[in-house]
């Protein structure tokens, strides 16, 4: 395990990766009169004008969409073909991984495009939530949990988590100092991102205080230590490396790997994150990259302890001393390796099946140098992890940027 950034190195660009080559991206938050339908269409259409490709020229669409009851639209992947008439008879699927069906959809597209079977493929990531009231989200984000254990069964996924961060204080201690430190920095990155959720500046005296307008969600998990529920939709244009050369822009997915673990929680260490530091590694190791050759991470706090726990995944600090790389500034905006500069779940919003997509589209848009929100000076590599449940379905990507 690497626990200091390395200095980066030179590497050498392969030409077989398959490339994102168009973005785009809704707002985040309560979206008020727009459905489900309307959110995928919206981002469709957008990212076909970014590609600036008729619709006729994409050969494969999927969609990342949890659902779980949140809306009526159980079978929504034939919305995308509402988008324009030439996307008719276009095979189009719908994937889901929980909170990771956004990236699931990502590599069905790419495994569509490394199989031969296509050559362009329009991924979509979106979820409706606001709708419903706050016990009806929590009840069907509650089913990507194991149902068939009586101790877990029943439980919301920020009195998991809760659990998580009580075993992380007995074990080694208390990790509430620096939950509170990152909330106050993903909201603080979110005030740069116009299409982030929530743009309010957090202090960490209140994050770190129990108080009326910080109440306990789930012991020890306080509300600024808690993801929203949010709309959004994103969207990406893959292609392959033939046809990604006559396009404007490219950025390279130089990896991606999945790495499911067990549902029950009983059959693992939580604490140790397994699945996520599998996923992770994989990934670099594929992309022939250390920690230090990395110019950003976009990573799945969904709620605080989470994003700790990651760090600690990715090998910016031994287990137990994820503090490290907050205290020392590595996390930070204009750190070594700033992580969440769109404010995160935290505070960029989560609508479930676009979360995944999302991190794909603002990455893309950071390596082409035009990012959305706060930007990293000549970015060189990404690394984006999303999670589905209590770190279950796993999924780490490192893009690369194309350049003349």
């Amino acid at each position: 395990m690497e626990y200091l950034l390395q200095g980066q190195k030179k590497i050498t660009m392969t030409h077989d990766s398959v490339s994102i080559v168009a973005a785009a991206h809704s707002p985040f938050g309560r979206l008020d009169g727009i459905n489900l339908e309307d959110l995928i269409v919206k981002v469709t259409r957008d990212a076909l004008a970014d590609a600036a490709i008729d619709a006729a020229e994409i050969d494969a669409l999927f969609l990342g969409h949890f659902n779980s009851g949140l809306v009526a639209d159980g079978f929504a992947a034939s919305l995308m073909l509402q988008a324009d008439p030439q996307l008719r008879f276009k095979p189009a699927t719908r994937c889901e991984n929980a909170c990771a069906s956004g990236s699931a959809a990502i590599q069905a597209g790419i495994n569509a495009i490394r199989s031969g079977a296509a050559e362009l493929v329009l991924v979509v990531g979106a979820e409706k939530m606001t709708s419903n009231s706050t016990a009806d989200v929590t009840r069907a984000l509650s089913g990507a949990g194991y149902q068939h254990d009586e101790r877990e069964a029943g439980l919301s996924f920020a009195q998991l988590f809760g659990q998580v961060a009580q075993q992380y204080a007995e074990r080694y201690h208390s990790p509430l100092a620096s939950m509170a430190a990152i909330a106050v920095k993903n909201h603080a990155n979110a005030m740069s991102n116009p299409l982030a959720q929530m743009h309010r500046v957090m202090d960490f005296e209140h994050c770190n205080n129990i108080s009326q307008s910080n109440p306990v969600i789930a012991q020890p998990l306080r509300l600024t230590d808690c993801s929203l529920i949010s709309d959004g939709a994103a969207a990406v244009i893959l292609a392959s490396p033939r046809r990604a050369r006559s396009m404007q822009r490219q950025v390279a997915i130089r990896a991606m790997t999945q790495v499911n673990d067990f549902l029950p929680l009983s059959s693992r260490d939580v604490l140790a994150f397994e699945g996520p530091q599998r996923a992770i590694h994989g990934a670099m190791r594929e992309a022939g990259v250390t920690l230090g050759d990395l110019s950003f991470a976009e990573v799945h706090d969904c709620f605080t302890i989470a994003e700790l726990l990651i760090y600690e995944a990715m090998g910016l600090a031994p287990k137990g001393e994820g503090h490290r790389a907050l205290d020392d500034g590595t996390v930070r905006h204009g750190g070594r390796l700033p992580v969440n500069l769109s404010g995160g779940l935290k505070a960029k919003g989560h609508p479930v099946g676009a979360t995944g997509v999302s991190m794909h589209a603002l990455g893309f848009r950071q390596l082409i140098g035009q990012p959305i929100g706060l930007g990293v000076p000549r970015a060189e590599f990404g690394l984006l992890f999303n999670m589905g449940g209590m770190a279950v379905a796993n999924y780490a990507s490192v893009l690369q940027a194309v350049r003349a």
